[in-house]
């Protein structure tokens, strides 16, 4: 049954004028028209598009790699490199803004360990340096970590809803904003506490409009097949945006440590302008294909048609005789005509498909099983980011300098771990059970450490890092990028920001409540017992993940 698309005489019109103004192409078809899949990009579609980027990707489009000039295999790889990098400095600045409080808190509070700390106000920042300065850095902390779990359910459904250009470039400045008005009380000479905690609240709400809005946007640009490792080695952001971050911060903390926030803050609100400037969000912006279909193209016509036949997709329908002669026409005429104007996009486009409500995305296969695994997962994580320093001069009495360096080996561990795990994952096709792997390794990990990491802390705490940082990694990351473009919700990318704030909202309210029950557990009962809660917490993780998900079946039946 022949199911031929019609289009408007207009769009016919064009396409026929311009096959008529080629000479070698006269009476290669009785009716110049050519059979069009329902998959038809109007010719019209180049000039919406070219509305939806900034003024800098709208020149490295049309005039610097402009259809006509470049091969479209350079143009695309030129915007997946520029996606990926500017992806990587933008969430690298978000975690250098969210850096400068753990470095300065050694200022607000001096450790005296005097009596007198308490009376002598010229020592610290009123009011931190008073003996109960501990606990009103925890209140820092733990509202900026709920503020940020529920900010992340909402960033997720606004970040479907608007431009994600526009929505990452506001997200940031506002955090910038925020991020300075706290150093800003250094030369307002500021020493009411709810000001700081305010701020803190305000800053980590727009924190979360990061990570939905990158993910999503690396998302769109990358396929399942190299996904794995290229986010894997894209998360790596998180800890080098910690270590620029301290030393950033670092400059300044002893003499004016208002900078220490001022500047992370305007080196975020640069990258803010720069993306709005040249950030594409979706391939179609740029007259690309989407990976997906980029993919399938590559499989279907490249071993059977010539290079150049990949960008064009012919009528299961079309007859025969029909389907040469359109193979010829488009041979002939493609010095008359740019990529552009044949390229066949998906019949419904990708930013233009309506969202996806948030109970539907609950609904998506996996969803439930992964946050509550990253729930678990990321409690013990970010235990280990703001406790581990503390633990180590605990149990190992070594100098607060030295236990902060060693510390940094579980994070680097968490970078080899994502770009591990990610590999693994595309050359076997198993998120699960790579992840699965890794979380049940990590409890005997983590227990070894606990009895065996003054002897062997360098060995032990990267391979904890690698074990607890990896499946956390990959879950945020490739996991959440695959949720969000499940076939239940027709493989549209529409989903993939509201899936990634579901699972890393739950994920981020185990990160605030692991550090309060580490204070607690530690105060109250000891620090060996905190260790023992987060290889409950890491086993708790396994589970959720093992009992729950479909493509670990088979190994339960078998047990």
């Amino acid at each position: 049954m022949d199911e031929r698309l019609v289009i408007s005489s207009d769009e016919e019109q064009e396409v026929n004028s311009a096959i008529r103004e080629c000479p070698e192409c006269q009476g290669s078809l009785s009716q110049p028209r050519l059979g069009v899949s329902k998959n038809v990009a109007a010719l019209k579609q180049r000039s919406a598009t070219r509305s939806r980027v900034g003024f800098g990707a709208y020149c490295l489009a049309y005039v610097i790699f402009s259809p006509k000039s470049s091969p479209y295999i350079i143009r695309n790889s030129v915007f997946k490199i520029e996606t990926v990098i500017l992806t990587y400095i933008t969430y690298c600045c978000y975690h250098l803004s969210r850096k400068p409080i753990s470095v300065v808190k050694t200022v607000l509070q001096p450790d005296a360990g005097t009596d007198g700390l308490d009376v002598n106000k010229s020592v610290g920042w009123e009011p931190f340096n008073h003996l109960n300065g501990q606990a009103l850095f925890s209140g820092l902390d733990s509202i900026y970590l709920f503020s940020y779990a529920i900010g992340m359910f909402i960033s997720g459904h606004l970040a479907e809803r608007f431009d994600l250009r526009y929505f990452l470039c506001l997200g940031a400045l506002l955090t910038s904003i925020f991020t300075a008005v706290f150093g800003w009380g250094f030369y307002l000479n500021i020493h009411n506490y709810w000001f700081f905690f305010v701020i803190q609240l305000i800053a980590g709400f727009f924190q979360s409009s990061g990570w939905p809005a990158v993910v999503t946007c690396l998302g769109n640009w990358f396929g399942k097949r190299n996904r794995g490792f290229v986010m894997g080695l894209w998360n790596s952001h998180v800890s080098v945006g910690n270590i620029l971050g301290s030393v950033v911060a670092g400059i300044w903390v002893e003499t004016q440590w208002g900078l220490s926030f001022i500047v992370p803050a305007a080196i975020l609100a640069v990258v803010a302008l720069i993306d709005l400037l040249f950030l594409v969000p979706f391939p179609e912006f740029v007259d690309c294909d989407d990976p997906e279909t980029l993919e399938e193209r590559k499989e279907k016509f490249a071993p059977a048609r010539p290079k150049r036949l990949h960008k064009f997709q012919m009528r299961e329908g079309m007859q025969a005789g029909q389907s040469e002669q359109a193979e010829q026409l488009i041979h002939t005429c493609s010095h008359q005509l740019s990529d552009t104007d044949l390229k066949v996009h998906s019949s419904s486009s990708v930013a233009s498909a309506p969202p996806v409500s948030f109970m539907a995305a609950l609904r998506i296969p996996g969803v439930v099983s992964y946050s509550l695994c990253l729930f678990f997962n990321k409690l013990v994580s970010y235990t280990f980011l703001f406790w581990l320093p503390v633990y180590i001069q605990h149990s190992e009495h070594f100098s607060p300098k030295h236990s902060a360096n060693l510390s940094t080996l579980f994070d680097f561990g968490g970078i080899i771990g994502c770009i591990v795990a990610g590999a693994v994952t595309d050359y076997t096709g198993e998120r699960a059970s790579v992840c699965a792997v890794m979380l049940a390794l990590a409890a005997p990990a983590l227990y070894m450490y606990l009895h065996f990491g003054a002897h062997y802390p360098i060995s032990s705490l990267f391979f904890c890092g690698i074990l607890v940082n990896g499946p956390y990694g990959l879950i945020t990351t490739a996991v959440a990028a695959d949720l969000g473009t499940h076939p239940s919700v027709g493989g549209s990318s529409r989903a993939l920001a509201t899936v990634t704030a579901i699972i890393d909202g739950t994920g981020s309210v185990g990160a605030a409540l692991g550090p309060l029950m580490a204070g607690v557990v530690s105060s109250f009962v000891s620090w060996h017992a905190v260790l023992y809660v987060l290889i409950a917490a890491d086993l708790l993780a396994f589970t959720f993940l093992f009992l729950n998900n479909k493509s670990l079946l088979r190994f339960r039946l078998v047990l």
